[in-house]
């Protein structure tokens, strides 16, 4: 099956929803009439995204809010304290029915908002009607070739045992009233049948060198069991000293197993239903799901009832391009597009939008009930997301990055992407991923920025050969040079050239660029 696409070129002038330009935002974009996984997953690897049917790529030297691809390497995910928070309140919620008064309120509701705040999409319509079941004629064709972040102290928040130098005011108070109260009679001095009275320095001085003598104790025991020969008889294994181990700590399996007790006050479910091409499960709870969407809409993005129609939701957040693919080494579930629903006591909650691809689970939306934003859905959605790639990586060893979308530097309401660590950002001109502690301090100075630190690094998969670009012209497959012959007066060389620039030499040698 081949990806066919149209290209619509350059789009600017338009609105921004991330600064509130006017004219501001600068894109690229493209009509996927059919995509592979496989295209997608390289499509992505270039700054590319989808919103329904249409894929688009920021035009990020042009753009007022540049837009780079973010993703999360789950191999080596470390769970942020604020990650923790949110956690322990799902916890706290579905074990005891406890509800979080006065809670954080999440940056951004949606951890992957660029259909509804950052990209407002346009109505594109396509030049023709392809016909995926109709076999293609082929012409001529050839063979082608980590830092954490760091968290304030809550305002308001008091230290149990204060400053350092400053005295609790209870206690100064106390002091002072009783001087006043009663004047202490003269002593008979030191008991001479007790023994002296020992300075506190001392004795925290004797307790530290107990403890360091207890450690290298420990230590030395440890050294003598690993040099311990082996037994001669290897089917018997010889018994290990105990040696105290520290405190590991919570994975993120952990931290969710925890909450989901079969005996807590509310159950939570989170369900994988395809939804393109839609199966019966996805059928069956439309309605319910659209209704939850359109209230989101409503009251997170202060959409007026007349916008969040059912066609517009169909459009963006249901139909898909990528084809539902179930190869024998993949995952059970298969790749393509799906809907994650979240089940709280037998009704939907929320919903995240995602596509399963060949080495990363891409977040595309997330949509909630109002009611239950005291739980950060947002952010635990991402967290579940994280604990699914995890789940899917043990059984598909390529599958291990987790794509967030896209991290605006300049747009304060979007740099929380960077919290799941470790982040790496996508260098927009080598295409190389670069860890975000060493973008941070690049785009501090510029909102776009080159972050690839060889200054002679290039373009791997750069756009070499015109001739080699397959495009599809009157139902026929063939390179762009045999169109050009063909055609003789093709004169959208400059279009097709650009194309293959922004899609990269394979993609270009692989998808069909539709031509009329």
């Amino acid at each position: 099956m081949y990806s066919t696409v149209e290209y619509k070129g350059l789009k600017s002038g338009y609105r921004c929803g991330y600064c509130g330009s006017d004219d501001g935002k600068v894109s690229t974009g493209m009509w996927a009439h059919t995509m592979s996984v496989q295209d997608y997953q390289d499509l992505i690897d270039r700054g590319w995204r989808r919103s329904g049917m249409y894929v688009y790529k920021p035009t990020m030297n042009r753009t007022c809010c540049p837009q780079f691809a973010i993703r999360c390497n789950i191999l080596d995910f470390k769970i942020s304290k604020s990650s923790k928070k949110v956690l322990k309140k799902m916890t706290r919620f579905l074990s005891k029915g406890e509800i979080a008064k006065g809670g954080d309120v999440e940056p951004m509701d949606s951890h992957s908002e660029d259909i509804g705040i950052g990209h407002q999409p346009v109505a594109h319509t396509s030049e023709f009607n392809i016909d995926i079941e109709k076999p293609l004629k082929i012409v001529s064709l050839e063979e082608p070739e980590s830092t954490k972040m760091q968290e304030k102290p809550q305002s308001g928040a008091t230290c149990e045992t204060g400053e350092p130098g400053e005295k609790h005011s209870s206690v100064e108070e106390n002091v002072s009233t009783e001087s006043i109260k009663s004047v202490p009679k003269p002593g008979k001095g030191a008991d001479p049948n007790k023994p002296p009275c020992r300075k506190a320095k001392d004795i925290r001085r004797e307790i530290k060198l107990k403890k360091l003598l207890q450690k290298q104790q420990q230590q030395e025991e440890s050294a003598d069991v690993s040099q311990e020969p082996s037994c001669a008889n290897p089917c018997t294994v010889p018994l290990e000293r105990h040696v105290p181990q520290t405190n590991q700590p919570k994975s993120l399996e952990e931290f969710i197993s925890e909450s989901l007790a079969p005996n807590a006050v509310h159950q939570l479910e989170v369900r994988l239903v395809r939804s393109s091409p839609p199966n019966s499960q996805f059928k069956a709870t439309f309605q319910e799901s659209y209704q939850i969407y359109k209230r989101y809409q409503m009251a997170i993005h202060k959409d007026p009832p007349d916008k969040a129609t059912e066609h517009q939701y169909t459009r963006f957040l249901c139909q898909s391009p990528l084809q539902a693919e179930n190869p024998p080494d993949g995952p059970a579930s298969g790749y393509g597009s799906f809907h994650q629903q979240y089940w709280l006591d037998g009704k939907i909650i929320a919903v995240g939008v995602i596509d399963i691809l060949p080495h990363c689970v891409s977040s595309v939306y997330l949509y909630y009930d109002p009611d239950y934003a005291f739980l950060s859905l947002g952010v635990y959605s991402a967290l579940r997301e994280i604990a699914f790639t995890t789940q899917l990586q043990k059984t598909v060893p390529n599958l291990c990055h987790y794509y967030m979308g896209f991290y605006i530097h300049s747009c304060p309401k979007m740099k929380y992407k960077g919290q799941y660590h470790p982040s790496v950002l996508l260098c927009p001109e080598t295409y190389v991923w670069v860890p975000i502690e060493k973008c941070r301090p690049k785009l501090d100075q510029s909102k776009y920025s080159r972050l690839n630190e060889d200054s002679n690094a290039e373009d791997e998969n750069k756009f070499r050969d015109l001739g080699k670009v397959f495009v599809l012209y009157r139902n026929t497959v063939m390179p762009y040079s045999t169109y050009q012959r063909q055609k003789k007066r093709a004169n959208d060389e400059v279009a097709v050239r650009q194309y293959a620039s922004l899609v990269g030499q394979k993609c270009a040698e692989r998808m069909l660029l539709y031509r009329n």
